[in-house]
């Protein structure tokens, strides 16, 4: 594989596909038309890197959105 080309070329973030808190991962599935034709497809998590301080460190994670609304809501994240 060329090393410039990478996943931001076909058009997808070059960013994790797994959750490092619940390890929320990708899923397969199919697109069903009104004929109902299946085409395969994938489902992808929301995940963001962000830094979070964890025992007073700050620690980078990819982390899902449904974790960060979890943790904002129990106060263990800003």
């Amino acid at each position: 594989m060329h090393p410039f080309r990478g996943a931001h070329v076909k058009g997808r973030p070059a960013v994790a596909g797994k959750c490092d808190v619940c390890g929320k991962a990708k899923t397969f599935g199919n697109n069903v038309s009104f004929s109902k034709r299946r085409t395969s497809r994938d489902f992808r998590p929301n995940v963001q890197r962000k830094r979070l301080t964890v025992n007073g460190e700050a620690v980078r994670l990819n982390i899902c959105t449904r974790c960060m609304r979890t943790m904002g809501k129990s106060g263990r994240a800003g």
